[in-house]
Order: structure tokens, then C-alpha cells, then sequence
């Protein structure tokens, strides 16, 4: 089923390339499927291309997570809580410090 979201959305972006919820529907779509790595440089190149989406880099953090690279998460949670602050999104600043907070104990 994920397979088939998956070229959903390539199709729908062929269309909306610089479309940041698909850019990160996509993101997702391959982190379910198990390949972390493009999930995290579709991530990667969200986060260049859209800084204020600030949902993105809670699950970058995650994906970073998950291979076990807490420096790389941590940098990324803190990036985040940067821009939510700058953004005024406090509920983003809270999910970023409780992600970043539960690896530095």
C-alpha cells in the first residue's frame, strides 16, 4: 500500500514540485517503507528549501534517531526550536524540547 502512496505522490509533485507538505508526505512515504536514508535527505532538503516548516525537523530528528546518530538528532531538535520560537509555534517548541530532552537523559 505505502508503494502505491509513494508514486501518488511523485505524481502529485510532478506537478507541485515545490510543494512542501508533499515534499514531506514523501519523506514519510519512504521512511515507511524502511529506506531511512532517502527519507532523511528528503527531509534534509525540505528543511533547506522550507526552514519555517517546522514539522519536518522533529522527524528528521527521529530518522537521525533511529540510526542512532544523537548528535545529529540533537542539532536538529535544537535547529528546530529555533525557528518555532522565531515562528511562534509553541506547540512545535514543545514536542522538540520533550524529542531533545529524552536524549540528553
Amino acid at each position: 500500500m505505502s508503494e502505491k502512496r509513494l508514486n501518488k505522490i511523485k505524481n502529485f509533485l510532478k506537478q507541485s514540485p515545490n510543494d512542501s507538505f508533499l515534499i514531506y508526505a514523501l519523506a514519510k512515504e519512504h521512511e515507511k517503507l524502511g529506506d531511512l536514508s532517502t527519507a532523511i535527505s528528503t527531509y534534509e532538503s525540505l528543511v533547506e528549501s522550507d526552514p519555517d516548516y517546522v514539522g519536518t525537523y522533529y522527524h528528521l530528528g527521529k530518522a537521525y534517531e533511529l540510526q542512532n546518530d544523537f548528535p545529529k538528532a540533537l542539532e536538529i531538535y535544537e535547529k528546530g526550536m529555533a525557528i518555532a520560537k522565531e515562528i511562534g509555534d509553541k506547540h512545535a517548541l514543545s514536542e522538540l524540547a520533550g524529542a531533545k530532552m529524552l536524549i540528553e537523559e
